[in-house]
């Protein structure tokens, strides 16, 4: 955000009227504010960005390790993202997480639940790596390159 922030990129990525997408970090840094470094981040969404607790047994008894780093499923689909898609099974690498609020449009549950996905107005953002996640990805990318502007 530092970086952004030095060159004007934040007040210019949030006034872009064409379709944006953020993957990973890049949902975290559309978000309002992250924990890591508790840095006002570039706010199109109204969500804050959380740090996963310390790793250790859920209640369901599974042990959680940090970061989440692995394959999990989004549930809850209604975004422009998921056309043609049923609850997709998409890869993570992360330790932040964006809470889930009302621009969420797809919740992933690691630890507890978290916005996997998130839209609003033209901006689209994954907390996974669909470059990394298969067909399910590449079908997410594809409906991302079909929104119009």
């Amino acid at each position: 955000m530092n970086y952004l922030k030095a060159r004007n990129l934040d007040q210019l990525i949030a006034s872009l009227t064409q379709p944006v997408l953020g993957i990973c970090i890049g949902l975290q840094l559309l978000c309002r504010y992250s924990e890591e470094g508790n840095t006002d981040c570039i706010g199109v969404f109204d969500e804050i960005v959380k740090k996963f607790d310390p790793p250790g047994q859920g209640n369901n008894g599974v042990i959680y390790k940090v970061p989440h780093m692995g394959w999990n499923k989004i549930e809850n689909c209604n975004g422009k993202l998921f056309s043609g898609l049923n609850n997709p099974y998409l890869y993570y690498v992360h330790s932040f997480y964006a809470s889930v609020g009302p621009d969420t449009v797809g919740i992933t549950n690691y630890i507890h639940p978290f916005s996997g996905a998130i839209e609003k107005d033209n901006f689209y953002a994954v907390q996974a790596h669909m470059e990394k996640s298969g067909d399910d990805g590449e079908k997410m990318l594809e409906n991302f390159l079909t929104i119009k502007p």
